[in-house]
Formats: structure tokens, sequence, C-alpha cells
């Protein structure tokens, strides 16, 4: 049986997942995708790298890495405002490795559930609904290997395209596809995530032969 629910590791990647309550929409308007990535930016930058990501009108999908208790405090003395840092900080002098994995996990599940609750307080707001927006618990998969880890940047940013929303992936705004091929300025890892696939050039042709494998015949949600 898959445990979608395994401790956040720090140092380890996971693909991460949710989708709406009753699998209702959570992206409902033009602007609440940039809306939900500004508050993400708030509240899951400080603990997470990200290296992909796919929103959908009613589930979103995301490539992280949780960080070390040294980088989460590293970026919290930059008055980032994280809860019980200074504990971390104590657990970290005093080489409790363990306490510190629970304490990072626990950490990192408290920022995602702020960024739901703060999202879902907006768009409630927008929609003149009330109640939950997301499903309760958030899924999360951790990655087993570096085919897993290539193999989800490719599923994550075909999603739509395999959804049925659009004809081609590659005009998905809301994820990252663009943006690792752009050449702006980006919170993303991009040049890491480049690196796996060996440049822009074979990142590329490798979305454009995954997708062609998938549409040609059937294919299941890898979660």
């Amino acid at each position: 049986m898959i445990d979608y629910y395994p401790p956040l590791v720090p140092g380890e990647y996971f693909h991460v997942f949710n989708r709406g309550n009753n699998r209702e929409n959570v992206f409902y308007r033009p602007g609440n995708a940039a809306y939900f990535l500004g508050k993400y930016t708030k509240y899951l930058l400080p603990v997470l790298n990200t290296y992909a990501y796919c929103l959908l009108p009613n589930h979103f999908h995301l490539l992280v890495r949780v960080k070390t208790a040294e980088e989460i405090i590293e970026v919290g003395r930059s008055n980032v405002d994280l809860p019980g840092l200074q504990d971390l900080e104590g657990l970290v002098v005093r080489g409790e490795v363990p306490v510190i994995a629970q304490f990072v996990s626990k950490l990192v599940s408290e920022q995602f559930r702020l960024l739901f609750m703060s999202y879902a307080k907006a768009i409630n707001k927008q929609e003149d609904r009330v109640g939950s927006l997301f499903q309760k618990n958030f899924k999360r998969l951790c990655v087993k290997s570096e085919d897993h880890l290539l193999n989800l940047v490719l599923y994550i940013h075909a999603n739509p395209q395999l959804h049925g929303l659009c004809d081609d992936f590659q005009d998905w705004v809301d994820g990252s596809f663009a943006t690792m091929l752009s050449s702006n300025p980006t919170r993303l890892c991009r040049n890491e995530v480049l690196s796996w696939f060996g440049g822009k050039k074979e990142f590329v042709l490798r979305h454009n032969e995954y997708i062609d494998w998938k549409m040609a015949g059937e294919w299941m949600i890898e979660e």
C-alpha cells in the first residue's frame, strides 16, 4: 500500500500534490494562480527548494526538496518569519538529529497549512463560498531514484495536456516549463533541473518524447 503521508525529511525530494475538496476547482479566475504562487513564495520557499510545478483548475503538482535545518536557519536569519526558529537552532547546536528531522517535517507541514488557509480565505471571499477549499491532507511521495526525479519533471509539465486541458502542454501558462527555457530571474532551481537533462535542447527533446509516448496510448496518473 502506498504511503502518501511520509515525513518530510530534510534534504529529500518529494512530489507534493493536492486537489480541491470534493474535486472542486481551486483556481477559478485569471490571477488566482499568480496569487497562489505569491503565497507559496511567502510560506514555502523558506523551507523548500522548488524544481517544477503545475497548477490546474482543481489540483496542483510540485517537485520540491526539503531544505536542511542549516539551510532553513540561514534563510530565517534574513528576517523570514518562521515559527520556532530559535528552537531549531538549539537542536542543531546540540546535534539532536532525529528530533531535528521531526521538527523540520512538522515545520514544513505547518507552512503548507498556512498557505492553504491563507489562499482559501481569499478564494472563499472572491467566490462567496464557505468551507474547506483543499482536501484536508496534502499528499506527497518521496523521490526514490534519479529516473523517478526526471520522470516527475516530465509528468508535472505534461499534466495539462494529459488531462485534455490544452492541445500542447508547452502553452500552459500556470506551470514551470516555460520558465525553464527563459533567461528571466526565477526562484525555481532552473539551472539544476536543466543540468539533470544535459541542457535546454535535451530538456525539450525529453519532454516531447514523453508526451508522444503518453498520448500514444492509455496513461495512468503516477501518484
